[in-house]
């Protein structure tokens, strides 16, 4: 299998620079549950963008602190190419931003959260196929979310504060809000980063979800890897 992985983090900060970039992250994360796979990795945000479809079989779209209503021209191409992979049938996974660029690339809209910023670990309800339904807790890191679905898609999941928290587009597209790639380490150090940036009650309430229940990014990795073979 061989998975092109499209980054749109814009993050080029001291504290971003101290950890692996997002498509590191996400080829971390598929490589301890398929280890043979091969991975491409795309700056999308410095003009890198796939030549061609031809070869690829699934694209995964990172998170970043960008919003799918910036006028940067990467982030109009990317719609263009989402729609591309799309019609190709190619397997596309959206996490964080990848989630909201798919939708709003295909009909839907994003708007921000009248609630302010989400912050730490999540618990959510999901009904995905290719995931056993039931709670999953990964990590929350947006202060925009999606409040309408593209016309085709089916919500597979919500939580409190975010309805639209996944959705699938037939058997070949599926996304979620949350990062599944980032681990307890980098979280940890994100929200002491992200400190004096975000309202103290914001930190507070990031710090104190650390303290719970692990993320569920193994078993996460694995849907991701069953999603991008069976698709």
């Amino acid at each position: 299998m061989r998975i092109a992985i499209l980054v749109t983090n814009t993050d080029r900060s001291a504290f971003a620079a101290g950890f692996p970039r997002d498509g590191e992250k996400f080829r971390t994360l598929l490589q301890q549950v398929r280890p043979t796979w091969q991975f491409s990795i795309y700056e999308l945000t410095t003009g890198q963008f796939p030549e061609q479809l031809n070869g690829i079989d699934g694209v995964v779209i990172t998170g970043s602190p960008a919003s799918v209503h910036d006028p940067d021209v990467w982030v109009a191409q990317l719609f263009v190419l989402i729609r591309q992979i799309v019609a190709a049938g190619v397997p596309l996974f959206g996490g964080c931003f990848g989630h909201q660029a798919i939708a709003q690339a295909l009909g839907g809209q994003v708007e921000r959260n009248p609630g302010g910023w989400s912050l730490g670990r999540v618990d959510s309800r999901t009904q995905s196929r290719w995931i056993d339904a039931g709670p999953l807790r990964l990590y929350a890191a947006h202060q925009e979310h999606v409040i309408r679905l593209p016309s085709n898609a089916r919500s597979v999941g919500s939580s409190e504060g975010c309805p639209c928290a996944a959705f699938e587009i037939g058997p070949k597209v599926w996304t979620t809000q949350y990062h599944p790639e980032l681990t307890d380490d980098f979280f940890d150090a994100f929200i002491g980063h992200m400190d004096g940036k975000l309202p103290a009650r914001t930190i507070t309430q990031a710090r104190l979800s650390m303290q719970g229940p692990e993320t569920d990014r193994a078993r996460m990795a694995e849907a991701m890897a069953g999603f991008l073979e069976q698709a």
